[in-house]
C-alpha cells in the first residue's frame, strides 16, 4: 500500500524533510480527532463529552488548515468549538441538580459491542482506502473558485442570501426553544 500519492496531493514538497513534517502533522491532527471523540462518547459526565467533542473538532479544524483550507479551518472553530460552548451550557442549564453524578456505568454488552463497532469501521476505512488506492487520481483543470473569504462572503450575501437568513432564524428559534424547556422546569420560590 503506497500512500505516497495521497500525501503528495495533500502537500506536494521536493524536501523529504517537509514530507515527514507533513505526515507527522497529519497524524498528530488524525489523532486530535479521533482522541477527541472516543472522550466524547466514552464519558458519563457531559462536561467531559462535550469537551472531548471541542477536542474533536479542534482536530478537525487542524486537517482543514491542513488540506489548505483555512476558511474552513476558521469556521470549525468560530461555528462547531463556538457551538460547543452553547451546548455545555444548555446541557447544565437542562440538568437536574438534584440528581447525583453516576459513580459507575455499567455497559450491557461491555465486550461485544465495541468489537462490533471495530469491525464495522475498520470495514468502511478498507473499503474507503481501497476506492481511493485503486482511483487514478488527476489534477484538476482549473480552478473555478479560489474558496477565498471574499469570493465565500459575496456569495452567501448575494446569490445564498435567502439560505443564510434562514439558517439565522432555525438558530434563533433553537435558542429559543432551549431557554422556554430550561426555564419550564423551575418554580418560583
Amino acid at each position: 500500500m503506497n500512500l505516497t500519492p495521497l500525501l503528495a496531493v495533500a502537500a506536494p514538497s521536493a524536501n523529504p524533510a517537509s514530507n515527514w513534517i507533513t505526515l507527522g502533522l497529519f497524524i498528530m491532527f488524525v489523532a486530535t480527532t479521533v482522541a477527541g471523540a472516543l472522550i466524547a462518547v466514552n464519558t458519563v459526565r457531559i462536561i467531559r463529552s462535550v469537551s472531548g467533542l471541542a477536542l474533536a473538532c479542534v482536530g478537525l479544524a487542524g486537517l482543514f488548515y491542513f488540506l489548505h483550507s483555512p476558511f474552513l479551518a476558521l469556521m470549525e472553530i468560530l461555528i462547531y468549538i463556538g457551538a460547543v460552548c452553547v451546548t455545555i451550557i444548555f446541557g447544565v442549564m437542562l440538568a437536574e441538580p438534584d440528581e447525583p453524578a453516576p459513580e459507575t456505568h455499567k455497559r450491557p454488552y461491555p465486550v461485544i459491542a465495541p468489537l462490533v463497532a471495530v469491525v464495522i469501521a475498520a470495514g468502511i476505512f478498507g473499503g474507503l482506502a481501497k476506492l481511493a488506492l485503486g482511483h487514478k487520481w488527476e489534477a484538476p483543470v482549473a480552478k473555478i473558485n479560489d474558496g477565498s473569504v471574499a469570493a465565500i462572503g459575496t456569495s452567501l450575501l448575494s446569490t445564498y442570501s435567502m439560505a443564510f437568513e434562514l439558517i439565522s432564524l432555525v438558530l434563533l428559534v433553537a435558542i429559543l426553544g432551549a431557554l422556554v424547556i430550561a426555564r419550564g422546569g423551575r418554580t418560583k420560590e
